[in-house]
């Protein structure tokens, strides 16, 4: 089996409230859903929600993958900044970004399956950034 996960954080100023939004394929043709997730962070900057919604998901994949067969996973992102740090392409300047970008790797290179991240244009992204503005407009409300 192959997972292909679609995250995306946001921040409505930066700093400003944030949130993150995630959904697991195990068919992404089919549209079968393994898992989704939505949750409001508080207030920060959109970078920040970028990395925890990667992180957010790769906790939940590391769980997944040790109880299923899992081969391959790949995390599509619309944060071109998050994609090049995590695959090492552009340096990681702030030391904020630097720890989450650590426990990303951490993680992603526990998982026991081959994994590749990418970018993804916006629109490629729509569930996972409806999951953060539904997150960001329930604390609103």
């Amino acid at each position: 089996m192959e997972l292909h996960i679609f995250t995306d954080g946001g921040s409505r100023g930066n700093p400003g409230p944030a949130a993150i939004g995630g959904v697991v394929y195990a068919d992404v043709k089919n549209g079968e859903v393994v898992h989704d997730f939505s949750e409001y962070l508080g207030v920060g900057t959109n970078n920040e929600a970028e990395y925890t919604a990667l992180l957010t998901s790769a906790q939940w994949v590391s769980q997944y993958v040790s109880n299923n067969s899992v081969e391959k996973c790949t995390w599509n992102l619309d944060s071109k900044l998050v994609v090049e740090q995590i695959q090492k392409h552009w340096k990681i300047k702030e030391p904020r970004m630097r720890v989450f970008a650590e426990q990303c790797w951490h993680l992603l290179d526990g998982l026991g399956c081959d994994w590749k991240i990418q970018y993804v244009p916006r629109a490629e992204n729509a569930v996972a950034d409806s999951l953060v503005n539904q997150a960001l407009d329930a604390q609103a409300a």
